[in-house]
């Protein structure tokens, strides 16, 4: 049985003044009414509808070869745009007890690559204990990484910490340039994570080295979505480099997800039902083909198990399988009908948008 940790986290006072829904106590701050609001917009079509014309109906595992672990909502930010409405004022973080069922998973299994996510991962007092314990097994580790938290007292050795036991790291940055970055994520946010960058590199990060891979994964700043990841991926490097003469490996581009306080920014914006339109339009039987839940289990803080990350932050848990860690079945995973809504739309527009960047 596994408990929540209740603690203090320190704020990023040079952030965004972003609090999180739940603190605000606000009625988005609960699924089931995010989920209602989706399900009152007028679309043209379902999602199943959609897939179904695909001959992805109903939508199955392609065989599981990433176990991603949520270890917490605790974050040094609060970034508007944030799909887990995590931040300074949250208390969810995964006990030791339940990365151990994580780890017993991993030993009884071969699955390939664990993606360690939050909140920002790295305040779990127990986070660099799981890496180790990760790369113990023989593991390949991916940290979620939001760049300004490797600028805090506590976790400046992070980089050095990452190259010792070759983590991946997949750090979050709007934009290549400041005004973008600091509009989403608050004042100073940009300045911190290019300095951060550079520690990076400074370790060997970002030099095409396969053990010291560093990806940037961009959100769009607005109710639109990405663009050519090839060509972006091409931009960024050139721009990152002029400006500020940090390299990384590569750019992920993903579609803001119609969730939490992206949610919130399109009701107060009157952006959301043109939003949800535009994905429902944008729908890509290519991408719906290689979305991350075909391939991912997702491990919410308290245990439950997701088909991803968004399905976790809107209590969607897995279906046909146990749905806790500690009664893991691979097999029964691999045979289930994965659980979708309206907000899965987002995963299937464009070019597409995983943890990974676009699918097609």
């Amino acid at each position: 049985m596994t408990d929540p940790v209740a603690r203090s986290a320190p704020g990023d006072k040079a952030g965004p003044a972003t609090r999180s829904l739940r603190a605000r106590r606000l009625p988005l701050a609960e699924a089931p009414n995010q989920l209602a609001t989706l399900q009152a917009l007028p679309l043209a079509r379902e999602v199943e509808d959609a897939l179904a014309g695909a001959g992805l109906w109903p939508l199955t595992p392609s065989g599981i070869e990433v176990l991603q672990i949520n270890v917490g909502k605790v974050c040094n930010q609060a970034c508007r745009h944030c799909h887990v409405d995590a931040g300074p004022d949250r208390r969810e973080e995964m006990t030791r007890e339940t990365m151990e069922r994580c780890l017993e998973v991993l030993a009884a299994t071969s699955i390939p690559l664990v993606d360690i996510t939050g909140g920002a991962p790295e305040m779990n007092p127990s986070f660099r204990w799981l890496v180790e314990q990760i790369r113990g097994l023989g593991r390949r580790v991916m940290d979620r990484c939001n760049l300004t938290i490797l600028e805090t007292p506590s976790h400046r050795d992070l980089p050095e910490f990452f190259a010792a036991h070759e983590v991946e790291v997949v750090a979050s940055l709007p934009h290549y340039a400041r005004l973008s970055t600091d509009r989403q994520r608050g004042d100073g946010v940009y300045e911190r994570s290019i300095r951060a960058l550079g520690r990076l590199n400074a370790v060997g990060y970002g030099q095409g080295d396969p053990r010291r891979r560093l990806a940037l994964v961009t959100n769009p700043v607005g109710a639109f979505l990405p663009g050519d990841q090839v060509a972006l991926e091409r931009e960024w490097k050139r721009e990152l480099e002029r400006r500020h003469d940090v390299s990384f490996d590569a750019l992920y581009c993903m579609t803001n997800m119609p969730i939490s306080r992206y949610l919130e920014w399109l009701i107060e914006s009157g952006n959301l039902e043109a939003y949800l339109a535009e994905l429902v339009a944008s729908f890509n039987p290519s991408a719906a083909a290689g979305v991350m839940c075909r391939s991912t289990i997702s491990v919410g803080w308290d245990g439950t198990l997701y088909g991803c990350d968004f399905n976790q932050m809107l209590e969607l848990p897995v279906r046909g399988a146990p749905a806790h860690v500690r009664d893991f079945d691979l097999a029964a995973l691999e045979r289930r009908a994965i659980a979708v809504d309206r907000h899965c739309f987002g995963c299937t527009a464009g070019a597409g948008s995983s943890c990974g960047g676009s699918t097609a």
